[in-house]
């Protein structure tokens, strides 16, 4: 019962952390709805990685928990008042080697190197294009962020390329998407922040950032397809 409705409370508590970003510059009761919806989505992301069954391993769903619950802290510092950029921006570090220590789990470091290029050369020219943009101060922290963040979409990426055809091909590439999901995201969030306002800017990072978590969270439980043809072969022995 929870796992059918833990997505559509997703989505609304999505929607209104949304509707609050758009709004919150008005009336203060569009920025408590930004202040309490933000968290609580990701809360319940976290939520649907915990209950998600069957897991395709304990230790998976255990290191990805731990990626999702270092993007909750990472939610809340940055949505703060006070300026928590840098330490908001290591909860988030820390979230992203949560995952990447759940990849390795089934995957080497570095698998696909075509999938590493790709990656690694998406964020030094958006990290290239933004640098004057950067204040000198944030330029260190900026640029480690980004080189782990390539790292997380980069491993995903080459993991659901290794797993393609096999028992783990649809939780990888669900990994896969929101992996890269999360490079757009962070890529819409520094344009906002450093380079110039875009319009609906909370639509677009937050609808991104979301879909991101979901996908990964997703990601922990095993393909129902594979899980039915196991049952079925086991019942034919």
């Amino acid at each position: 019962m929870l796992r059918r409705v833990i997505g559509p409370a997703v989505l609304c508590a999505a929607g209104a952390a949304m509707l609050g970003g758009v709004l919150g510059d008005g009336a203060d009761v569009w920025r408590w709805l930004h202040w309490v919806a933000k968290p609580l989505a990701t809360v319940l992301v976290l939520g649907a990685a915990a209950f998600a069954w069957p897991p395709i391993a304990p230790r998976y769903r255990r290191w990805i928990a731990a990626g999702l619950a270092c993007s909750l802290i990472g939610d809340i510092l940055l949505m703060l008042p006070a300026d928590l950029f840098v330490v908001g921006l290591l909860a988030f570090l820390a979230g992203h080697v949560g995952f990447i220590t759940a990849f390795l789990g089934d995957s080497r470091l570095g698998t696909r190197p075509l999938a590493w290029l790709a990656c690694l050369l998406v964020v030094a020219i958006n990290l290239t294009l933004l640098w004057p943009s950067v204040p000198p101060t944030l330029r260190v922290a900026v640029a480690v962020y980004a080189l782990v963040l390539s790292a997380m979409g980069a491993q995903a990426l080459g993991r659901a390329w290794q797993h393609a055809g096999d028992r783990l091909a649809l939780p990888a590439r669900r990994a896969a998407i929101g992996g890269l999901l999360f490079m757009l995201s962070d890529s819409l969030l520094a344009w906002n922040r450093f380079h110039g306002v875009l319009p609906l800017a909370a639509v677009w990072v937050l609808g991104s950032y979301y879909a991101a978590l979901w996908f990964i969270a997703r990601s922990v439980a095993q393909d129902e397809g594979v899980v039915a043809a196991g049952a079925v072969r086991a019942s034919l022995t």
